[in-house]
């Protein structure tokens, strides 16, 4: 079963969904059968490289918000942060764009490494106040995860992976997704949003239960009354009651 899951590095919903999915997951009896791959999506392309400002102004001076409203907004998401083990500190977070992130995750996926880039730069950007724009921090992460900095930080030099970024988020709009996180199971079953884990779980035994069942697409029980060339263009079958 494939489950791929288009989110934003600077999303705070998508650390809490990738918990709660992954708590889901740790309880699902075939978790070994499960192949989880991670996709870009931007929910503001237009945010500067970098803002000289906290979170709670940029969202206030660039998208109109009061800023009591704001804090409300960030109070509430990081109550729901720390019930699932994060520890949000919005007033230590840098603002910043994404997609150089996306192009390094799109890097570390060449190497089998994009889930663990992906923690990393999540962490780093809601818990640890590091800056995702910034090529040596992305480096550094590289180093720990395994990549080389050196390769990291000539690949970010470039317009690499570029196309690959864009693709994803083209393909998350071809499938109506509008923002994120959002979860899609084998092409065939959607979630949006940060579900609760229970969710996550009742949608993995139902994916995979219709998964194990075969849908016939052509072909249906044959009459002995026709002939043997209808029956052989119409699919003539066996069953224990004979040929037909």
């Amino acid at each position: 079963m494939k489950i791929e899951i288009w989110s934003d590095i600077a999303c705070p919903w998508c650390y809490i969904g990738k918990r709660r999915f992954e708590d889901a997951l740790d309880g699902f009896a075939h978790k070994d059968d499960v192949d989880v791959q991670w996709r870009s999506f931007q929910l503001d392309p237009s945010l500067p490289d970098h803002f000289d400002g906290t979170e709670t102004e940029y969202l206030s001076q660039m998208k109109g918000m009061p800023a009591a409203q704001v804090r409300q907004m960030f109070d509430h998401v990081t109550q729901q942060a720390a019930g699932v083990g994060l520890n949000y500190d919005f007033d230590s977070i840098v603002v910043a764009n994404s997609f150089t992130a996306h192009r390094f995750l799109h890097f570390a996926k060449t190497h089998g490494l994009m889930s663990e880039a992906k923690e990393r730069l999540l962490s780093g950007h809601f818990e640890k106040g590091r800056d995702i724009g910034d090529v040596d921090y992305l480096a550094e992460v590289g180093r720990e995860i395994g990549l080389d900095p050196d390769e990291v930080r000539r690949i970010l030099a470039t317009d690499e992976f570029s196309d690959d970024v864009r693709a994803d988020i083209s393909e998350a709009r071809s499938l109506g997704a509008n923002g994120v996180p959002f979860f899609v199971i084998d092409r065939k079953y959607g979630l949006s949003g940060a579900q609760p884990a229970e969710v996550f779980s009742q949608a993995l035994e139902t994916a995979w239960d219709e998964g194990q069942k075969l849908t016939v697409l052509a072909g249906t029980p044959q009459s002995a009354g026709k002939d043997a060339a209808e029956d052989f263009a119409d699919g003539a079958v066996c069953g224990p009651d004979g040929c037909n």
